[in-house]
Formats: structure tokens, C-alpha cells, sequence
């Protein structure tokens, strides 16, 4: 009976003590890699499956939802969410080369080499040593627009160390998709602003036009989302950085042609920066892959999204934790 007792006690406390394990508001810290620094976030126990989530151009930690990464956690996996280099809380230590973004822009549509002080893989290379640094030889990654972009190169530079692979709303880089429109790329590009109230608003313009067709945007919560960003950080140059080792990479097809890794591809059917081809394109070329599309997705991580997202990305995950043999010990 005591036996009982104690399981039924160690089960009404499992909620509270997941919660506990899961806090989303642990400290940001600094790992110095050399040339770049990267602050990072790691939630919940370091005995679980690691999840290394890399974010799109010119996003930070927190854009990835408090809630989507306590319920990853509370499904058992150590998340470790952070700054790519340029951006946020991190730094690339680099001197880099004068570099006029319009003319890069320009060289890029008329299919001539793009120059760029970095490249994706060696921001791939920085996850990996991301991953080096905290002791953890083998993760499940988890990649969104830019970031998928680079989860690619993790998983081609290291695949016996990625567990599986996610790939959300991001592309092969292939020529001749569907591209997106001259406004909105241009509202991407527009970094430089005079003021914070600017920056704000025309961060507010660029959240707006990113989401989808499907959900009304209430304006005072895109410039809450906006302060939000710029009050953390504001780092117009590493954004145009980001964004010229974006245009610079060559079709990934061969890359995703060799992936052995297993793979989930989860894309938007309203995606109005890459288009839904873009990652239809995707799972196409990586052998064994599953291709999710989510109906009104657009390139945000938007409230009426959240739990689709979840419910996609989800099994995918378990399924591979399942065989990766790492139990969570509570």
C-alpha cells in the first residue's frame, strides 16, 4: 500500500516538477566559440535528448514561442534555443568588408556571384560548436526559414551527430521557385532606421506582411512584438550580413540529395516569402523525408498556428526520440 501511495504522490507531482524542469525564464548565457560569441537559452534537464532550434534571418531566441518550447520540453527534450551570429545577444568578431546591400540585391536577380563576409555553413559550423561547448554529441535540430537553411549544412557537415532533422517553412535555394514579391523583399532588407519609433513601426509593417491571410493582426501587438526585439537588440548591420550569406549560397539540391538523416519537412500553404513549392521542393530531393503542409500558415509563428505546428512537429520528434534510446529520468 505505501508502494502505492508513493507512486500515486511521485504522479500528482510529475505536472509541477515538468514545469519546474521547463522553465522558460532561465538565464541567457555566453559561450565565446573565438570568432563568434553566441548567447543561447538551454531548457530543462541535461540528462533528456537535446534540441537544437536555430532561427531564421535576423531572429532571436525569443522568437521562438515560450509556449512551443515548454511543450517540447514537457515532452521530454532538453531545448537550447539561441542568437545566431550577428544578431541579438551574439556577435561575430570579424572585420568585415564594405558592402553596399542594394548592389548585392541586384547582382543576385540578374544570377551573378553574390559577395559575403560569412556564409550558412559556417553558421551551421557554429551550432555544431555550439553543441561542442555544452558537452552534447548528439542532438535533434530543429530549423525555421534561415535557420532550416543552415540545419541543412548541420546535418550534411555532421549527420551522425543529428538524431533528426526538422525543417520549417525554408527552402533548397533552388533557381526557379517562386519568389517572393519586390515589396516584401524589400521590407525584409529595409533594416536602417533613425529612431526607435521607426525601427518599431517598420518592424510592425514586416511582421504584418509575413503573416497570413488567415488571421487579422492587431497592429498594437505587432509593435509590442517589435519593442520587444529592438529593446534586446537592434543590429541592422548583421541582419544585411545574414541576409548576403542567404543570397550568396548556391542551390542546396546536391546537399539534400546525399541527407541520410531522418528528416520531417512542415511548410505553409500561405507562405508569402517562400512560397509553398519551396518546401515541397525540399522533401522532394531528401530521400525518406515526410512532407507536412499546414493549411493558412504563413512565415510567422502566429497564436492560431501554435498548436498545428505542434501537432506536426511533434511525433516526428518522439518517434526518433523513441529510437535514440534517451529516456527522460524525472
Amino acid at each position: 500500500m505505501r508502494v502505492l501511495i508513493l507512486l500515486l504522490a511521485l504522479i500528482c507531482g510529475l505536472p509541477s516538477f515538468a514545469s519546474a524542469r521547463c522553465d522558460v525564464t532561465t538565464p541567457t548565457e555566453i559561450v565565446d566559440l573565438g570568432e563568434v560569441r553566441l548567447a543561447y537559452q538551454s531548457v530543462g534537464s541535461a540528462r533528456d535528448p537535446a534540441l537544437l532550434m536555430i532561427m531564421g534571418l535576423g531572429g532571436q531566441l525569443i522568437h521562438w514561442p515560450d509556449e512551443v518550447v515548454e511543450r517540447l520540453c514537457e515532452s521530454g527534450f532538453r531545448v537550447i534555443r539561441f542568437d545566431n551570429r550577428d544578431v541579438g545577444l551574439s556577435a561575430w568578431t570579424g572585420s568585415p568588408p564594405a558592402a553596399n546591400l542594394a548592389y548585392e540585391v541586384l547582382r543576385y536577380r540578374l544570377g551573378l556571384p553574390v559577395a559575403a563576409p560569412y556564409g550558412l555553413r559556417d553558421m551551421a559550423r557554429d551550432s555544431l560548436r555550439l553543441l561542442d561547448a555544452l558537452g552534447i554529441e548528439q542532438a535533434h535540430v530543429l530549423g525555421a526559414s534561415m535557420g532550416g537553411m543552415i540545419a541543412q549544412h548541420v546535418a550534411d557537415l555532421a549527420p551522425e551527430r543529428v538524431l533528426s532533422l526538422t525543417l520549417v517553412m525554408t527552402s533548397s535555394g533552388a533557381q526557379g521557385l517562386p519568389a517572393p514579391s519586390p515589396a516584401l523583399l524589400e521590407l525584409l532588407a529595409r533594416r536602417e532606421a533613425p529612431s526607435r519609433e521607426v525601427a518599431i513601426e517598420q518592424q510592425a509593417d514586416l511582421l504584418a506582411a509575413l503573416g497570413s491571410p488567415d488571421v487579422s493582426d492587431d497592429r498594437v501587438s505587432l509593435r509590442e512584438q517589435a519593442a520587444r526585439s529592438y529593446d534586446r537588440s537592434f543590429s541592422p548591420e548583421g541582419v544585411q550580413r545574414q541576409l548576403l550569406a542567404i543570397l550568396a549560397e548556391p542551390s542546396r539540391v546536391e546537399l539534400l540529395n546525399r541527407l541520410k538523416v531522418p528528416t520531417l519537412v512542415v511548410h505553409g500553404t500561405s507562405d508569402p516569402l517562400l512560397p509553398v513549392m519551396h518546401g515541397v521542393h525540399v522533401a522532394a530531393h531528401i530521400k525518406g523525408s515526410e512532407l507536412k503542409l499546414i493549411p493558412g500558415l504563413a512565415h510567422r509563428f502566429q497564436d492560431a498556428f501554435k498548436e498545428p505546428l505542434l501537432s506536426a512537429v511533434l511525433p516526428h520528434l518522439m518517434a526518433h526520440r523513441q529510437l535514440d534510446g534517451h529516456w527522460a529520468r524525472l
